[in-house]
């Protein structure tokens, strides 16, 4: 089986000295990063915007894997476009005509994700499986770091797993709250394909060391 993605949170970052957590993760063998947009609307937190990102994007040397959990995300494609950004992920219950978001961000000439909220059954991407290049399922309530899991996102995740190879899609299962080395296993065991960690990574004694391990989940 081929090892997990591991896309460290820049949520969990210091950002005091961003540029150093940043120098860690391009040495380290992470393949994104994970970065949250919060506008406290969508969810009750405000994170940070695009000039805080654009320094970031300069720093990073990691794929950049752009979450955005705020209304009407479709507004922003080209300033995560202008970031240089791999993947752009909207919340299907942000956007009411999901399908032409979907378009619009792979028009662009990124590749296009999908998040699920806890509550939102799997079943709702029937329609939509084959269009998208990643499924983001929230194993926490979106808008704060350090949450416990919810455990039903093991079953979420085989469930995914199954319309995914039933309907022929190439699409990758993502999955982002309270991941950690226990966690992290059980979900790839169900068919995971991409972690998000953000305190497992960044709180670690060894950030380097951590990830690694993680890989080899």
């Amino acid at each position: 089986m081929a090892k997990p993605l591991i896309s460290p949170s820049l949520l969990a970052a210091n950002f005091a000295n961003l540029e150093k957590d940043l120098e860690i993760i391009n040495k380290s063998q992470a393949d994104w990063l994970h970065i949250d947009i919060m506008d406290g609307v969508f969810v009750p937190n405000i994170s940070f915007g695009f000039p805080v990102l654009k320094y970031v994007a300069h720093l990073s040397n990691k794929p950049l894997d752009v979450h955005l959990m705020i209304v009407q995300p479709e507004k922003f494609i080209n300033e995560v476009k202008e970031l240089g950004a791999m993947m752009m992920n909207v919340h299907y219950e942000a956007c009411p005509h999901i399908h032409r978001v979907i378009q619009q961000i792979k028009d662009s000439g990124m590749k296009a994700g999908v998040t699920l909220n806890p509550g939102t059954p799997v079943s709702i991407l029937n329609d939509i499986i084959a269009d998208v290049d990643m499924v983001l399922l929230m194993s926490v309530n979106p808008g704060f770091g350090g949450q416990k899991f919810i455990t039903h996102t093991i079953d979420k995740v085989k469930e995914l797993r199954e319309l995914i190879n039933k309907s022929n899609s190439k699409a990758l299962i993502e999955i982002d709250g309270g991941v950690n080395m226990q966690t992290g296993k059980e979900l790839v065991d169900a068919g995971a394909d991409v972690l998000v960690a953000g305190n497992a990574i960044f709180r670690a004694p060894d950030i380097l060391k951590t990830i690694q391990e993680m890989k080899d989940l």
